[in-house]
């Protein structure tokens, strides 16, 4: 009886290792990196010419991006070779990180179609001296949803934070500086200069759900910046996914 017993116990043990290295994450987001990406790469696989040069860095933004997901059990897919329906129509996230080239006719169309069957996206764009709006077109995957990126904040001072809502459930301090204007949508994170809102996020009538960010500090989980040192870019960043894959 004892040998029976042991053997059942190990039996057990072999079915749940098993099920824990096959089971599906609950939550798949896919990251864009074919469009100029102008601060994040594959941690695991650089692509040349995107992103910055520092490796560490960016270890480090993958490495606090996967503790924002965790509460999502979230797997991260790089789309290095554009942006195609066939590809995320299965994703629960599409992020859209400050790119620098435009998007084709046919992406901005696939994209279209994903949140217009219920997909969530992200989307962050910065200032003018690391992306030029005009050189990117953003705001035509926008248009549909009557959100649109305007020009360079003349806010110079450092420092933005949230308003309790949908999003946070307090106010929180997050970091910004010379972000981007947003019109539409529903705004929820604001300069501390002129209470410009630089973040806005929108329900969709398929389901999804929109984030568009027109300042990328929070995003790159910088909680420090000229002198400040207590910013709250994780709980902002989790905030923001909780909204976008909160079920």
């Amino acid at each position: 009886m004892k040998t029976l017993t042991i053997s059942l116990i190990i039996a057990l043990s072999i079915i749940s290792e098993k099920n824990t290295f096959t089971q599906e994450p609950e939550s798949l987001v896919y990251m864009d990196l074919s469009h100029g990406q102008r601060f994040w790469n594959d941690p695991m696989d650089l692509l040349p010419n995107i992103g910055i040069g520092d490796t560490a860095r960016i270890e480090y933004l993958n490495q606090e991006l996967l503790n924002s997901l965790e509460p999502f059990d979230a797997r991260i897919s790089f789309l290095k070779e554009g942006i195609f329906f066939r590809d995320i129509k299965n994703g629960d996230l599409l992020i859209l990180h400050v790119p620098s080239t435009r998007y084709t006719t046919d992406e901005i169309g696939d994209i279209k179609r994903y949140l217009d069957k219920g997909g969530n996206a992200l989307l962050v764009m910065e200032a003018d001296y690391w992306t030029d709006i005009t050189k990117t077109n953003l705001n035509d995957i926008l248009e549909p949803y009557e959100i649109a990126y305007g020009l360079q904040s003349v806010d110079s001072l450092a420092g933005g934070y949230t308003k309790a809502g949908a999003l946070t459930q307090g106010q929180l301090k997050v970091t910004y500086q010379f972000g981007r204007s947003i019109e539409g949508g529903t705004p929820f994170a604001f300069s501390s200069q002129n209470d410009e809102p630089f973040g806005v996020f929108k329900q969709l009538e398929s389901g999804g759900k929109l984030v568009v960010l027109g300042d990328a500090m929070s995003t790159l989980y910088m909680t420090e910046w000229r002198g400040v040192n207590d910013y709250q870019c994780q709980e902002f960043m989790q905030g923001v996914f909780e909204y976008l894959l909160g079920r």
